[in-house]
């Protein structure tokens, strides 16, 4: 009986077991942790790119800001002494300490040093490269006077609708048509100036253009393109780089105020178009520039300025007559 009891109470311990061994190894496996390398490496390289990301992106904001406010030999001046720094050795009596300092604030300001000396190279080429395409090609765009003619006024002209105008239609191509009197003036001018012809179109249309107009040769210099100033989208005459006297120097031009730097030597003619066939402006001009020639004033600026606003041959015959009616009423009263 007592064996009996004791098989039992055996088998049912062993079947308890069992079943607690069968359902351990039943129960789903807990997800391991990821080590902690998985989690923060992905964090360090993002940190990193956006690291990279705002410095160049400060660099950029502070290279455009330097480009914009300061001239590249303001920027050379400026930084000058930070770039000296990066290349201060310690004395020779200096102690190991001070020599390691040094070394590493020289390692530190290397590379923006040679940032900023490459910024300064790659400025000024970019700057010389522009200067070349919107300043004149020298600062001399006439060669000296010769000494027996320092005395001599130089007469700047424009060419398209101030001596010429020329259009292009579909059966026809381009024409160019000559200015009522531009002969007459030309060559009667001649006598009195040095006649430059200063325009903003090209060589390839200046050159043959000026054969054709002054077979005799009264224009004694001609300037196109290559020699204006590029400015606001405009091609701008400057007469300051003529390297003549800019107190005996006059520019006529159709267009003289809105393409002259030097609207103090603009001698504004009205625009002339092929339809006007009955113009007279260029002959009109004859009487007053042949007086400043004989004349010889000191100076032609105040003279133009006492223009402004008028019609300078109409007036310049008023004051001539106002001044003979003065000399005759003189003349009188002495008598």
């Amino acid at each position: 009986m007592s064996l009996r009891i004791l098989r039992s109470r055996f088998s049912s311990v062993a079947s308890s077991s069992s079943k607690r061994f069968l359902s351990t190894n039943a129960a789903p496996t807990a997800p391991q942790p990821p080590p902690p390398s998985a989690t923060t490496s992905p964090n360090r390289w993002n940190f990193l790119k956006y690291a990279v990301i705002g410095a160049l992106t400060g660099a950029a904001a502070v290279t455009g800001y330097a480009s914009y406010a300061y001239s590249a030999d303001e920027i050379d001046e400026k930084t000058k002494l930070f770039r000296q720094s990066a290349k201060n050795t310690p004395a020779d009596g200096a102690t190991a300490l001070d020599k390691f300092q040094g070394l590493v604030y020289s390692t530190a300001v290397t590379v923006p040093a040679k940032a900023i000396e490459l910024y300064l190279d790659a400025r000024r080429l970019i700057e010389e490269q522009v200067r070349s395409y919107t300043e004149p090609y020298t600062d001399k765009l006439l060669p000296d006077l010769l000494p027996q003619e320092q005395h001599v006024f130089t007469l700047v002209l424009d060419l398209n609708e101030t001596l010429i105008h020329y259009i292009w239609t579909r059966d026809t191509g381009w024409q160019t048509f000559k200015r009522p009197g531009v002969d007459a003036f030309l060559e009667h001018l001649a006598q009195f100036y040095e006649i430059v012809v200063y325009t903003d179109e090209q060589n390839m249309f200046v050159d043959p253009v000026i054969e054709r107009l002054d077979p005799k040769h009264c224009i004694r210099y001609r300037l196109s393109r290559p020699a204006t100033k590029y400015q606001d989208g405009k091609h701008y005459r400057d007469l300051t780089k003529l390297n003549r006297n800019p107190a005996k120097v006059m520019y006529l031009s159709g267009h003289a105020l809105e393409s002259c730097l030097q609207p103090e030597n603009c001698v504004p003619i009205k625009p002339w178009l092929q339809t006007d066939k009955d113009d007279t402006a260029l002959v009109d001009f004859i009487p007053f520039l042949e007086f400043v020639a004989r004349s010889s004033p000191a100076d032609i600026r105040p003279v133009l300025q006492s223009y402004q606003g008028s019609d300078i041959p109409s007036e310049f015959i008023r004051r001539s007559k106002e001044h003979m009616r003065k000399t005759q009423g003189q003349k009188r009263f002495w008598k």
